[in-house]
């Protein structure tokens, strides 16, 4: 009796990441769930070899470099069923047309999210010790602080306000449990109980920051969270706090937050800014008081495998009829990266 006929399924992305997403165990578990050849990988959607790939495809792969899907995408690709992000935010990737059409969206954000809420929690509790001052100091002197200069040292109820139970909010969350830390939470979608329930206490976003001793950022880009930390609530934040940047540099008003680094008043952690990356000549490259990193926060290297199994269990399930365990859902878009 013949084998039944696999579904089609084509990549959209760049090439580049093909095989840390699906290493040889994971492209062998696609290739027995699809008909997926990894030697088609579609960068670009006028290309006329991606036309004969669209045609016939019910699942796209996709990951970071995939064009915008728009209605022209959608018109080759009459058989289309499902979208499989093997990355992030879907919001730049999806058009109306896609929604319209009903396919199904799913990401694999969700796997993203551990590793920046791992890279979070690292830097929440070096701050907490004043790592980095402590280095640049011990570079310039080549002496151990003294009792008086680490008085206000420590991470024993250091207060760590949580702006965003996003994904990465929520897992920080869970990671900072054990800790002996005072956790607070901003997000308008969450009530009071929920927040009791993740383990925080509630607050508004000038009362987190005027409580916090560090401030972590975790909401989404999106209108209403604009140059959220402005130069007003900025000032809120108390006399040597740190603010740790994990999410898009969007939410801060760059110019007012250079500033107060540039005084020395706060410190900062930034794997993201506006605009991104930096000018040469912007003063945070050789500030001592901010620790900057080009976007490494999340999925790197080999963490780019756990978001490859997230697309193959989910391309498994899809395939044998059962519902997606990560759908995006269009109206989720509003309030989410």
């Amino acid at each position: 009796m013949p084998s039944p006929q696999l579904p089609r399924a084509v990549f959209a992305m760049d090439p580049v990441h093909l095989p840390l997403l699906f290493p040889p165990p994971l492209m062998a578990r696609l290739r027995r769930t699809a008909d997926i050849d990894p030697a088609v990988v579609v960068r670009d959607f006028a290309d006329p070899a991606a036309a004969d790939a669209l045609a016939t495809a019910e699942f796209l792969i996709t990951g970071w470099g995939c064009p915008h899907l728009d209605a022209g995408v959608l018109a080759a690709a009459p058989k289309l069923n499902a979208v499989l992000h093997a990355a992030g935010s879907v919001r730049s990737l999806v058009g109306e047309a896609l929604w319209e059409r009903g396919v199904t969206v799913s990401s694999a954000v969700t796997g993203n999210a551990v590793p920046v809420a791992e890279f979070t929690l690292a830097m929440i509790l070096l701050s907490g010790k004043d790592t980095f001052d402590h280095r640049e100091r011990y570079r310039r002197g080549h002496t151990y602080p003294t009792p008086g200069e680490t008085a206000g040292t420590g991470n024993l109820g250091r207060r760590v306000g949580i702006i965003g139970a996003s994904r990465v909010g929520r897992r920080l969350l869970e990671l900072l449990r054990p800790f002996d830390l005072t956790v607070l939470l901003h997000d308008p979608y969450v009530s009071p109980a929920e927040a009791a329930a993740l383990g925080t206490e509630l607050l508004s976003l000038e009362d987190l920051l005027r409580h916090s001793d560090i401030v972590s950022l975790h909401a989404p880009d999106i209108p209403e969270t604009h140059h959220m930390l402005d130069r007003d609530r900025l000032a809120l934040i108390r006399d040597g706090g740190v603010l740790i940047n994990t999410a898009r540099g969007a939410l801060v008003d760059h110019d007012a937050l250079t500033d107060e680094l540039v005084s020395g008043r706060l410190s900062a952690v930034l794997d993201v800014t506006e605009p991104e990356p930096l000018p040469a000549g912007s003063p945070l490259y050789q500030l001592p008081n901010v620790f900057l990193t080009p976007h490494i926060a999340g999925s790197l290297g080999n963490e780019l495998e756990r978001l490859g199994a997230i697309v193959a269990d989910e391309l498994e399930r899809l395939v044998a009829g059962a519902p997606p365990v990560h759908e995006v859902r269009h109206a989720d878009l509003a309030r989410v990266a």
